[in-house]
């Protein structure tokens, strides 16, 4: 039966709106309660025996796959009296049918580059054990998610080869145009099936146009018009191949999805699929079409030529253009209020280029920093650094990682967030802001004596449209300045220090928005002290975060949101970008460098739900699956987890958990995972702690 929606299925999913619905069963987005991301849920509206027992049987075929051009099911339940349910990836973006539709034809490469992304995706599929079979290819059940990553949806009709038997989950379905002669009536079919049906779908997004029916040239009734008559500027190395996919006999197809892969980008004189990048264009922003079936259920059959079904409505550019002139000025007022001088500073520096020389002698204190009396601050012992490092090397510190204090960020006496010290041992709390706006996301300077923030910060976000980087010295708290950049109120978030101190790398939304799709960029750059120039290193079409320095200053990891957020590395001139996590659709997130620099540290968390916990790669092993978890298997797990900072002696993490599932507190554990203790034990949210480097 049909769920209302705004209701909550085992007091987990809220259903937030239908996506599609079919005879046998509906999809709704919804969104996972538990951990705030929107999911796919599935229904089976025929509760029969028999069907019931497909249902199951499909959500136990798809808990098992994990590819990262597939979706993920991450939940199967029963409710007594109301039905079966199958929870998976919501996956954003366009899909196929409606790019078509958009574009008539799409360029050759980007053809190639989905044709040969789907076949890693039916290479996986059909390797398994028992081989899983598709069986409804086509451009509805291909997405484009906005950054460009392909995804073969729709399983609802999956089938299992087990020896000579073949056993199907879900009902037949035939396409008209995209499904092979052998799939209707009770033909055989097999991996050259799907060969076929994708080879239809790449026929179609080239020309624009549905190909004839198999059944209907296998009965002698059409013929396929060869694809350089429909679209003559087409390659014929790259005609041949689609319409070798097409054969009407299986024997004369490729024979299976890697040799139509490895014939597809021959075609494009590609070796393999570029993976520095998104595979293909993004989709725009804003699309005026009507939602469209995520997972699930086959979409609507196309029964005329794609680029004549969908007129797109001109949009008023005037009424966009008076909007943004009236949102720039008041944003343009609103910061001049906010910020002291700030129409002073942009008329001496200017915001034409972000790379011309900067004053060094600008310090623009916060107006809402109150003259209220802080706590004096006793400064940390000394100690020599020969002696620290000997002492250091041959007897840690018990509860802490040497000298100096912890700073992190709370919101414990207000509704805003502050930065707050404490000694190793968690003692003697004391804030060191008072910001109207608040402050957090703080970052030590290499010799301890400096602290970089952000404001405002009103709580943790992903990033912060609007916040601005400052510095302060740590002996005088009055002392703070904003970095001398040229202003740009779309937001600079996520503060490093360099290891020698004369550069701040930091995510930022002013690069702007993509060209075709108008989605904000966050991108990486580096500001250098010595010559101030400040410098855009990650130039691609991506959201880029969570900068952090390795101990020679020679790379930069960070974190890039692909299909997921993976952990990436460069070198500090962002040549030479490359993917550092394994791709194994995790979300990783909060990267820091072990102290030798052998070592990356990360949060990880399962795409399909679960809980964040810690893992580290070694630097020799970048881009293999060869993480491994904090703490190890045998010992006290002590997730939820996130966002560790290494302490002087590098043998101890602090870092923020959540046992009970709400109350944030900072902790630390030797790098193993041993020796948890927990350091604040206020009921207030605190996060982006950070341990002090020894001072000279």
């Amino acid at each position: 039966m049909m769920n209302k929606l705004g209701s909550i299925l085992r007091d987990r999913y809220r259903l937030e709106k239908i996506l599609g619905q079919g005879g046998m069963s509906s999809v709704y987005q919804a969104t996972d309660e538990n951990i705030g991301v929107p999911v796919a849920v599935k229904e089976n509206l025929v509760l029969t025996e028999d069907y019931s027992r497909q249902f199951q049987r499909e959500a136990s075929i798809l808990a098992t796959l994990r590819h990262p051009n597939l979706p993920r099911v991450s939940d199967y339940f029963f409710l007594q009296g109301q039905g079966q349910y199958l929870v998976m990836d919501f996956i954003e973006g366009e899909d196929l049918r409606e790019r078509i539709e958009r574009l008539e034809q799409l360029p050759e490469r980007e053809v190639i580059l989905i044709g040969a992304a789907i076949c890693d995706a039916l290479m996986y599929l059909h390797q398994r054990q028992p081989a899983v079979i598709h069986r409804d290819i086509k451009p509805g059940n291909i997405k484009i998610t906005p950054e460009g990553h392909v995804v073969l949806v729709d399983f609802g009709l999956v089938k299992l080869m087990e020896g000579n038997q073949q056993t199907t989950t879900g009902a037949r379905a035939m396409t008209p145009g995209y499904s092979p002669p052998e799939q209707y009536g009770t033909g055989h079919t097999d991996e050259r099936s799907d060969v076929y049906s994708l080879g239809a779908t790449l026929y179609a997004a080239l020309t624009g146009l549905i190909p004839e029916d198999g059944l209907s040239r296998l009965t002698g009734k059409a013929k396929l018009t060869p694809i350089r008559k429909k679209r003559s500027n087409i390659s014929e190395k790259l005609a041949f191949v689609i319409e070798k996919a097409l054969e009407i006999d299986p024997h004369k197809r490729y024979q299976s999805a890697l040799d139509f892969r490895l014939a597809l980008l021959d075609s494009g004189n590609m070796a393999t699929i570029p993976k520095e990048a998104g595979l293909v264009s993004p989709p725009p922003i804003n699309r005026d079409s009507k939602p469209v079936i995520q997972t699930g259920i086959s979409q609507p059959v196309i029964s005329v030529p794609i680029s004549m079904s969908v007129q797109q409505p001109k949009k008023n550019r005037l009424w966009v253009l008076l909007i943004l002139i009236v949102l720039f000025s008041l944003s343009a007022t609103y910061w001049q209020i906010r910020f002291n001088g700030v129409s002073n500073m942009i008329a001496s520096i200017g915001l034409t280029s972000l790379s011309g020389p900067l004053p060094t002698s600008i310090k623009e204190p916060l107006p809402e920093i109150t003259n209220t009396p802080k706590a004096t601050i006793p400064k940390p012992t000394q100690i020599a650094a020969t002696e620290a490092s000997t002492a250091i090397a041959q007897n840690p510190t018990p509860i802490g990682g040497g000298e100096g204090y912890i700073v992190f960020a709370s919101n414990r006496n207000d509704s805003v967030m502050q930065l707050w010290m404490m000694q190793t041992d968690g003692s003697k709390e004391q804030p060191i802001t008072n910001l109207t706006d608040g402050a957090c996301q703080p970052a030590w300077s290499p010799d301890g004596t400096k602290l970089a923030f952000i404001s405002p910060c009103s709580g943790k976000k992903d990033f912060y449209e609007g916040a601005r980087i400052f510095t302060m010295t740590f002996d005088d708290l009055d002392s703070i300045e904003p970095l001398p950049i040229s202003v740009d109120p779309s937001g600079d978030f996520d503060p490093a220090w360099s290891p020698d101190g004369t550069k701040i790398a930091f995510a930022s939304l002013r690069s702007g928005n993509a060209s075709g799709t108008k989605e904000k960029l966050i991108h990486i750059y580096i500001y250098d002290y010595t010559d101030n120039l400040l410098e855009e290193i990650t130039l691609d079409r991506w959201k880029d975060k969570q900068p952090v320095w390795s101990p020679d200053g020679k790379y930069i990891a960070f974190v890039r949101k692909v299909a997921s957020n993976e952990i990436w590395w460069t070198d500090i001139t962002g040549q030479n970008p490359s993917r550092f996590s394994s791709p194994n659709n995790q979300y990783n997130n909060f990267p820091t460098w072990s102290g030798d620099g052998k070592i990356l540290f990360y949060t990880q968390q399962n795409t399909e739900g679960g809980i964040p916990y810690f893992v580290g790669k070694r630097i020799d092993d970048a881009g293999l699956p060869l993480e491994f978890r904090i703490p190890p298997s045998g010992q006290a797990d002590f997730s939820p987890a996130a966002d560790s900072n290494i302490s002087p002696d590098g043998q101890w993490f602090v870092f923020e958990r959540w046992p009970d599932g709400t109350n944030h507190d900072i902790y630390i554990a030797t790098i193993n995972g041993a020796n948890l203790t927990q350091l604040t034990t206020n009921d207030s949210y605190d996060f982006d702690a950070v341990w002090q480097p020894k001072t000279k």
